[in-house]
């Protein structure tokens, strides 16, 4: 005998089991099906080698935290490259269906003209508000979020440890991308910690890297004690010549991020880069397992780090306090 009365409660049943899979954050329905797949867009910068190699390996550490583990539940699918190549690379990786992508730097401009609703998490040195990729900090509202390195408090801290590394003088020159998102907020913070510290500061703006020599012959020329160097994209790419004018000039210098110490100059004060990517995969951990984009506040660094090359600070003559070296979470030598 069939049992044709019962066929009304397996439909029930089978759409209920539907609802539940569907219902399942997007991590745990790829484990049914495939693994969770992860798009990275790596920034290259200046120097031709990738510059994703460390970050993305805080990156990968902070999912394997989480328990993502690629070859059974994850997948990375990793494109380095430049700013101008960020559009393509990002429909390349989006053409392979991942489920999110991650762009580092100035990746994310060109991701986001192609990502459309794909959720895409970022790391920005600027004002992400004012570079037009949230509406707000607190509430995004659109399909991206991230990690946003600006921070008024570091800003005012960086002027207190050149000073404090300042052999003699006053005089500051602040070097900064004019055109960067977020760069009055950072100048603000830099001229109120200049009143209380008493410091002269002279502002040198970049509109490119063609303008660096400019501000190197006007920085010579108006006579300096120390440089300062504001933290993005621009330039950390333009660490290197920096550090060259600096040291032949005996200047103490500090900017954001340690590449600007291992690039040659003498202090940074930022994010652990380590620990901000680390941070960037809690955020796509989430985003993996169902929460919405629009609803994940963009976040700052929760940790820094204090940087100091002894080396640069023998070859300019410059012989730096144990009270600030003790309080260097890295030296360089």
């Amino acid at each position: 005998m069939r049992n044709d009365h019962l066929a009304p409660s397996r439909l029930r049943r089978a759409a209920i089991a539907a609802t539940v899979v569907a219902a399942l954050p997007l991590g745990a329905r790829a484990q049914r099906s495939r693994p969770a797949r992860v798009g990275w867009l790596g920034w290259t910068g200046a120097a031709g080698t990738s510059a994703s190699a460390l970050v993305l390996a805080a990156f990968r550490g902070g999912l394997a935290d989480r328990g993502w583990s690629e070859g059974k539940n994850l997948e990375l699918l990793v494109r380095d490259g430049d700013g101008p190549r960020s559009a393509e690379l990002a429909s390349e990786l989006l053409k392979l269906d991942v489920d999110l992508l991650v762009a580092q730097g100035p990746m994310v401009f060109g991701a986001k003209t192609v990502s459309g609703s794909k959720p895409l998490v970022f790391s920005i040195n600027g004002d992400p508000v004012l570079a037009g990729l949230v509406a707000s900090l607190s509430r995004p509202g659109g399909a991206l979020t991230g990690v946003t390195a600006l921070s008024g408090e570091l800003a005012g801290k960086r002027l207190e440890l050149l000073k404090e590394s300042m052999r003699k003088g006053s005089r500051v020159a602040v070097i900064a991308n004019a055109i960067h998102p977020g760069v009055e907020t950072e100048r603000d913070a830099t001229q109120a910690a200049a009143r209380s510290l008493g410091v002269a500061m002279t502002w040198y703006p970049l509109k490119s890297a063609a303008d660096l020599e400019a501000a190197f012959v006007a920085i010579a020329r108006d006579g300096t004690d120390a440089l300062l160097a504001i933290p993005d994209n621009l330039i950390n790419r333009q660490a290197r010549p920096i550090a060259e004018f600096a040291t032949a000039r005996r200047l103490p210098s500090i900017s954001g991020w340690s590449e600007f110490v291992e690039a040659g100059n003498l202090l940074s004060y930022g994010p652990s880069v380590g620990a901000y990517y680390r941070q960037m995969a809690a955020m796509a951990d989430r985003l993996l397992r169902g929460a919405r984009a629009a609803d994940l506040a963009v976040e700052q660094p929760r940790e820094v780090e204090f940087v100091v090359n002894t080396k640069v600070a023998r070859a300019i003559g410059l012989d730096l306090p144990a009270a600030l070296l003790l309080r260097a979470d890295r030296q360089i030598d």
